[in-house]
C-alpha cells in the first residue's frame, strides 16, 4: 500500500513525525509532501496567482511552497504521478480539529483534496485544550491501529474520515466513539490590538480557551471527555430543509405578489 502524507502544520512539524511513524507501520511506501510552512486555516485554498516550487529533501520527503491542497495535488499528479498513493493520512495535526474548524482547517482540506482526486484520506488531530505539552504518544500509540479498523471496514469514495485524539496519554484514552460534528456554543477566536515598535498597529488571532456544552455523541463531547473522535465528513453543504422551504416560498405566486 502507498502512503501519501501531509498536513498543514509544514514539512518540520513535530505532527508529521508522528503521521509518519504510524504510517510506517502500515506500510513501506510511505511518502510526504507537505507545505514548505506552516499553513494553519488556509481551508481548501489553491495557489492561483504564483508559481510553485517543489523542494525535495531525500527519495521521499518533498515540500511545496503553497496549502495543503496544493502539496496534496502535487504529491499525487506529479510526485506520485506514475504511481498514485492508494491512502492519504493528513496531520497529526497540532491542536483538534473539530466543530466549526472543520470549515477552515488545511489538514482537513489536505483530505478533502485527496478525496476529490479518487484517494481513500483521513485528517487526524491531536486535541491541546490545556495548551500544555502535546501528548505525540497518543496518536503514536493508537493511530495505525484506527487506521486499519477504518480501512477494514471501508467509507464511501465521497467522505473523509476526521479523527481527534484526546488530550491525554495513550493509556488514559477511554474509548474510541463515532460522532457527528459538534457546535461550540461559545465563540472562542479573537483579535487582540497590539503596537510595534514604530507604533503601528497590528493585530494576532487567539482564542480564548473557553470550553462549550456540546451535546452527547459529537467530536466536541468526546475528545473533551478523553474519547477518540472518528467522524465522517462530506462536502455537500447544502441544508436540504431550508431549500424545501425556500422552493416553497419563492415558487408559491402569492409569495410573489
Amino acid at each position: 500500500m502507498r502512503i501519501l502524507c501531509s498536513n498543514d502544520d509544514g514539512i518540520h512539524a513535530r505532527g508529521l513525525e508522528s503521521l509518519v511513524k504510524i504510517a510506517n507501520e502500515l506500510s513501506d511506501d510511505v511518502w510526504v509532501v507537505a507545505p514548505q510552512e506552516e499553513q494553519s486555516g488556509a481551508a481548501r485554498a489553491l495557489t492561483l496567482a504564483h508559481p510553485l516550487r517543489v523542494r525535495e529533501y531525500d527519495e521521499r520527503r518533498f515540500s511545496v511552497n503553497g496549502t495543503p491542497s496544493d502539496a496534496v495535488l502535487m504529491g499525487v499528479n506529479k510526485i506520485l504521478a506514475e504511481a498514485k498513493p492508494d491512502l492519504i493520512l493528513s496531520g497529526v495535526n497540532n491542536g483538534q480539529n473539530v466543530a466549526e474548524d472543520v470549515t477552515v482547517s488545511g489538514t482537513i482540506a489536505a483530505a478533502f483534496q485527496g478525496m476529490s482526486m479518487g484517494v481513500p484520506s483521513i485528517a487526524l488531530s491531536l486535541a491541546r485544550l490545556d495548551r500544555a505539552a502535546a501528548h505525540w504518544s497518543t496518536p503514536e500509540a493508537h493511530g495505525a491501529g484506527i487506521v486499519r479498523k477504518l480501512l477494514d471496514a471501508g467509507w464511501p469514495s465521497d467522505v473523509v474520515i476526521n479523527v481527534n485524539f484526546p488530550d491525554r496519554e495513550p493509556d488514559e484514552v477511554t474509548a474510541v466513539e463515532v460522532t457527528s460534528q459538534g457546535h461550540r456554543d461559545a465563540v472562542q477566536l479573537f483579535a487582540e490590538e497590539r503596537k510595534d515598535l514604530r507604533g503601528g498597529t497590528y493585530y494576532w488571532y487567539g482564542y480564548s480557551g473557553e470550553l462549550s456544552d456540546p451535546r452527547e455523541g459529537t467530536d466536541l463531547r468526546a475528545i473533551y471527555e478523553g474519547r477518540i473522535s472518528i467522524t465522517p465528513l462530506h462536502l455537500a453543504l447544502t441544508h436540504d430543509d431550508a431549500r424545501i422551504s425556500l422552493a416553497k416560498s419563492l415558487n408559491d405566486p402569492a409569495e410573489n405578489q
